[in-house]
């Protein structure tokens, strides 16, 4: 099984964003081997260009000093060569830990161009200081459909949003201020939404009173699926995609009451005149057939007998 495959099976199976630092631990014992490898042929080819030195070259060598009869030996303290130590075996081991990232990061780059570039529904994102997988945008319609069916998502009422784009935007922030730009007071949501975890506090604010500072958390990070809050968009476009989205809505709702208006108007112009003439044109038929069946012609007037006279 490839490093590769490795990866792809951790973060698939971690609940929240891996990091690198521990992947790093996790796979430290298969990264150092590859990478002592790649390191040999450098070392080799490093090694042969110092070969066969030239005799002039070793005879210009200067000759190492030999001490004079009257010098002796300084021999360090056992203290300082066992700090030295240490202080080089942390160094080395800071540096492998280094290499170690580096080179699983290289691995998780040449996946995320794999999942990217592939018919897949699955892609590898960067959130929160971590790698987690996620669905692609394009497939969100379906997922959505799906998670509707398994239980309802997080809910958060229009003064929670308003509190929380606050906070997100002018983070570290107190609830003084928090008030003072919604206009309404905004204790109560504070509340609910450190409840959530979607903030934490912040220390407080050196002024009079020392109010908390409120801050996001990275459960924010995650429900809204950000790398950090660099990520959230600027307050421009933020405006630009509000001012469109209440043009859209302004021109749908005068768009239905057109439709409204005409729906009801047309079949109340169509519909009166044939009630008016249809009452009309029975009546005057009507009329005609009882004065046709009930008034004698004049044929049938002369026709009528006439009383017999008995003698």
């Amino acid at each position: 099984m490839s490093l590769k495959a490795k990866l792809e099976a951790v973060v698939y199976a971690a609940e929240e964003p891996v990091t690198l630092a521990q992947l790093a631990v996790i796979f430290a014992d298969e990264v150092l081997p590859l990478l002592d490898q790649a390191a040999e042929p450098e070392a080799e080819q490093i090694a042969l260009t110092g070969l066969a030195p030239d005799e002039s070259d070793q005879a210009a060598a200067p000759e190492p000093p030999t001490p004079e009869s009257g010098d002796t030996p300084v021999s360090e303290e056992p203290s300082f060569v066992v700090e030295a130590a240490d202080g080089e075996e942390k160094k080395a081991a800071r540096l492998r830990d280094r290499r170690v990232r580096q080179f699983l990061q290289q691995v998780l780059t040449e996946l995320i161009a794999d999942y990217s570039n592939s018919e897949r529904g699955m892609e590898i994102r960067e959130i929160a200081g971590g790698y987690r997988m996620a669905t692609k945008p394009e497939y969100h319609d379906a997922v959505r459909g799906f998670v509707k069916s398994l239980k309802p998502p997080m809910k958060l009422s229009l003064q929670a949003l308003e509190t929380l784009a606050v906070i997100a935007y002018k983070q570290p922030v107190t609830a003084p201020e928090v008030s003072e730009i919604r206009g309404v007071d905004s204790g109560g949501v504070l509340g609910g939404l450190v409840s959530r975890k979607l903030i934490t506090t912040a220390g407080r604010k050196p002024v009079i009173g020392r109010p908390i500072l409120y801050k996001t958390t990275k459960e924010f990070l995650l429900r809204f699926g950000l790398k950090d809050v660099n990520d959230l968009p600027s307050m421009e476009e933020f405006e630009k995609m509000a001012g469109e989205l209440a043009e859209s809505e302004a021109e749908g709702e005068a768009q239905d009451v057109i439709n409204l208006s005409s729906e009801a108007a047309t079949p109340a112009e169509e519909a009166a005149p044939v009630e008016a003439e249809q009452p009309s044109a029975e009546s005057s038929e009507q009329v005609a057939a009882n004065s046709e069946e009930g008034a004698p012609s004049s044929e049938e007037a002369t026709a009528e007998p006439q009383p017999e006279h008995q003698v």
